[in-house]
């Protein structure tokens, strides 16, 4: 099914919410679209529950800070604009809240690939903390996603934000999501090494 870039988007968000890949609290997504970013709208979750229509989609140009302005410009924006400006084969930019990687964001711990699906995307690493909405975070992120240019245009590249969640920046929007979701199940499957370590061997 051929989707506008708004669709897409719409679509994608609430995928997301629906596999708890994010939450009511949070999270943001984008698409680069030439000069051009289009973002998901500040309290897609809170406030929309992540029911969003082509209509609710921000868009603006990447190069200014026009959009910072913007009444609905997504609170984490300021980190996608700078994503877009810093990687130019970034084609999307995901901020989310999934389940199982909360825990990691918490615990300030790296996801180590466990899982063969995940090894493409190597250990997701934790950034300095930084007040979330702010340039410092926008700084880090992309400090922390440079090197990982060729994981970007292979798929999608990951970093952990403490006590906040994961941002991740990919070659399309599906391709990222499929990332995200593979990345939360290799989380879950850390999580669980605890208690499959006290079930009998076969």
């Amino acid at each position: 099914m051929d989707r506008t870039i708004a669709e897409l988007i719409a679509y994608v968000g609430q995928t997301m919410f629906e596999r708890n890949l994010t939450d009511f609290s949070g999270g943001n997504i984008s698409i680069r679209d030439g000069d051009l970013i289009h973002i998901s709208p500040r309290f897609a979750g809170s406030k929309q529950h992540w029911h969003l229509g082509p209509e609710d989609i921000i868009t603006g140009e990447i190069a200014s800070d026009a959009l910072l302005e913007h009444p609905r410009f997504s609170r984490e924006g300021r980190t996608h604009l700078a994503i877009y400006r810093n990687f130019p084969d970034a084609q999307a930019v995901i901020h989310a809240h999934p389940l199982y990687v909360l825990p990691f964001c918490v615990a300030e711990k790296p996801i180590i690939p466990v899982l063969e699906s995940g090894q493409k995307f190597g250990k997701i690493d934790v950034i300095p903390f930084s007040p979330a909405h702010s340039q410092e975070l926008a700084d880090n992120i992309v400090k922390a996603l440079t090197g990982k240019e060729e994981i970007i245009r292979k798929q999608a590249a990951a970093v952990l934000a403490p006590k906040h969640g994961i941002f991740m920046a990919g070659k399309d929007l599906l391709a990222t999501l499929d990332a995200l979701e593979r990345i939360s199940w290799n989380a879950y499957c850390i999580l669980n090494q605890p208690i499959m370590a006290q079930l009998p061997n076969a």
